[in-house]
C-alpha cells in the first residue's frame, strides 16, 4: 500500500469535499480514512489515501490537487505517509 496524507484548509464553501474526492476517484486513488471539521467559517479536512492503483505518479497527483485547491479557494497539500510521519514524530 502506498499511503498519502492529504490536508485541505480554507474558508468553507459548497463543494470542497466533492471536488477533491471526484479528482481522487477519477484518478484511481482510494480514500482509506477522512476527517473534516468546520470551525466558525474555516474548513479543515485530513484524508489518508492509497495511491497504489493511481493513474498518475504521486508528484502529479500532488500538483493536481494543489491546482484543484486553487480553483476552489482552499489550500491542498499532499505528502507521502512516511514523510508526514517523520515530520510529526516527537
Amino acid at each position: 500500500m502506498n499511503k498519502i496524507i492529504i490536508t485541505v484548509v480554507g474558508k468553507d464553501t459548497v463543494g470542497i469535499i466533492a471536488r477533491v474526492c471526484t479528482y481522487l476517484a477519477e484518478n484511481g486513488v482510494n480514500i482509506l480514512d477522512i476527517s473534516q471539521t468546520i470551525v466558525q467559517d474555516y474548513f479543515n479536512m485530513m484524508m489518508i489515501a492509497d495511491i497504489a492503483g493511481a493513474k498518475q505518479p504521486f508528484e502529479r497527483v500532488a500538483a493536481d490537487l494543489e491546482q484543484v485547491g486553487k480553483e476552489i479557494g482552499v489550500m491542498v497539500k499532499c505528502q507521502r505517509e512516511e514523510i508526514f510521519t517523520s515530520m510529526h514524530r516527537i
